[in-house]
């Protein structure tokens, strides 16, 4: 366990980097949502304020005065034991409180744990604050990421920073990494910091395979769309060709075809694709047909833990074709922090590595991120196994 001034630290780097993941927008920016799956960044700076208060100050600070009655409904997220909450799709409607009122909320909630870690804490709150760092991290590539579909949403694609590098390159050549069949080690198993659903070890038993040391590339999907891979219903799951003909789905996220050539919306504004760069944005619907056309297919979550060490990872979140479960002997913590993970596991595919918008000190080969399977705001991609 981190030390305490140590951990006092890491939990001011993080406000701070929230406010600064802020710093480029206009104010009636703060508010819009697009789409269910999106929250606004003022949300997004209010529900990771909330988590500190509510778990931390209102349950084991002394005296402790809430900063408003109603702020636990207005930024409660997910948490049935915690009480009421404002609806997901409804947050767009939160004109009020204004924006200034939840950066006070901010500062006073950021004091307020300052003044109650000055004093020696014991460890069972020592790890609730290690907590809401990290579930305040989740929200910073939570953030970045919905204030891109917010901005890529607006008809006059602005931009949001010139200097985020959003699409990294990887220079070695490709090459495909042998795997020996054999029993492997999956899981979580050291003192760091991880989430319970990366526990416990256990072992796994895996056929020989190969695995992609780059991931797929804006070519790779140029050459699928080119190939009609979009128009092939053999290539797809059934609902998942459902889902490219009721939503008329012919390229991912943010791509535009221009005069002949490929842009894709950046948060630099619109730029022409590079083909070079991983693909980004695509939902496991895509990630599947793509690797079916190539004769290929996805690795299982076990299979991506066991070979990461051969290749770089980190820049693109990697499909799985693991469904979303627990690991061997998992137990949901009691109260309200057992609804953190346990309760999404049904109906998710596993990603696995990272992106461009995951946090520093964040991510670690046995993270296990989650989504449905037509998301794709995130900075989705793949690896092909064979």
């Amino acid at each position: 366990m981190i030390l305490t001034d140590s951990l006092l630290d890491f939990f001011l780097e993080t406000r701070k980097h929230t406010e600064d993941l802020c710093s480029p927008l206009e104010i009636e920016d703060y508010v819009v949502q697009p789409v269910v799956d999106v929250s606004p960044p003022k949300w997004h700076l209010g529900h990771t304020t909330w988590f500190f208060e509510e778990f931390i100050l209102k349950a084991h600070a002394r005296d402790y005065e809430l900063f408003d009655d109603d702020f636990s409904f207005v930024f409660n997220s997910y948490y049935e034991t915690v009480g009421k909450r404002v609806v997901r799709s409804d947050r767009g409607n939160l004109s009020r409180p204004s924006v200034q009122r939840v950066y006070e909320y901010r500062t006073y909630v950021t004091q307020g744990i300052k003044t109650f870690f000055e004093q020696p804490r014991d460890q069972e709150v020592l790890d609730l604050l290690e907590i809401g760092i990290h579930h305040e991290k989740q929200h910073q590539e939570l953030l970045l990421t919905d204030i891109k579909y917010i901005l890529g949403n607006n008809p006059l694609l602005p931009v949001y920073s010139d200097s985020f590098k959003e699409h990294p390159l990887e220079g070695h050549q490709k090459e495909w990494i042998s795997m020996e069949e054999g029993l492997y080690e999956i899981g979580h198993n050291s003192t760091d910091f991880c989430y319970d659903n990366e526990l416990g070890k256990h072992k796994v038993y895996l056929n020989s395979y190969q695995i992609a040391n780059k991931l797929t590339t804006n070519q790779d999907i140029i050459d699928f769309i080119t190939a009609g891979g979009y128009m092939q219903f053999d290539l797809w799951h059934a609902e998942g060709w459902d889902w490219v003909q009721q939503n008329d789905i012919k390229a991912p996220l943010y791509w535009h075809k221009i005069d002949g050539e490929w842009y894709s919306y950046t948060l630099k504004g619109l730029t022409l694709i590079d083909p070079d760069a991983p693909a980004a944005h695509i939902s496991y619907f895509e990630a599947f047909a793509f690797a079916q056309w190539k004769g290929c297919r996805l690795p299982t979550e076990f299979e991506w833990e066991a070979a990461q060490q051969f290749f770089p990872w980190g820049s693109r979140w990697e499909w799985t074709e693991s469904a979303y479960l627990p690991y061997p002997n998992y137990q949901k913590a009691p109260g309200a922090l057992g609804e953190y993970n346990g309760k999404f596991m049904v109906n998710q595919k596993v990603l696995r590595g990272g992106s461009v918008a995951t946090p520093k000190k964040h991510t670690r080969p046995t993270y296990r991120n989650f989504f449905q399977t037509h998301l794709r705001w995130q900075y989705t991609g793949l690896r092909l196994v064979k």
